[in-house]
């Protein structure tokens, strides 16, 4: 079945973020995968997560960092990173922010995100 979604639903979360889900929990329902915009100001973190789910994240402005037992993963624009479930992770920005499109599988929700 084909369905045209009108629009993300939009999601600010603390610290200046945010979240435009085009697909997901939120907006469409969808459990098996989310697709998320997401806008973060300057100098925006995150608290560590340990989600239960994989994502997958294109840098399309600015960097984002990754923290993981591994050490810090710095993604620039026009570079990629993915996260595997079960691994602790801390996202944040470089200093003049960053937008980026994160895909979870299966899709996120607070729960699943087994933030700290």
């Amino acid at each position: 079945m084909v369905r045209k979604i009108e629009g993300p639903a939009r999601i600010p979360v603390p610290g200046g973020k945010l979240i435009d889900e085009h697909i997901g929990r939120v907006n469409s329902g969808d459990e098996e995968i989310s697709i998320a915009h997401m806008t973060a100001p300057p100098g925006w973190e995150e608290p560590a997560q340990t989600p239960s789910f994989a994502e997958y994240t294109v840098v399309l402005r600015g960097m984002v960092i990754v923290e993981h037992d591994g050490g810090r993963t710095e993604v620039a624009a026009g570079q990629s990173v993915v996260t595997s479930p079960g691994e602790k992770v801390r996202y944040t920005v470089g200093p003049e922010g960053a937008e980026y499109v994160a895909v979870c599988l299966p899709a996120f929700s607070p729960e699943s995100a087994g933030r700290d």
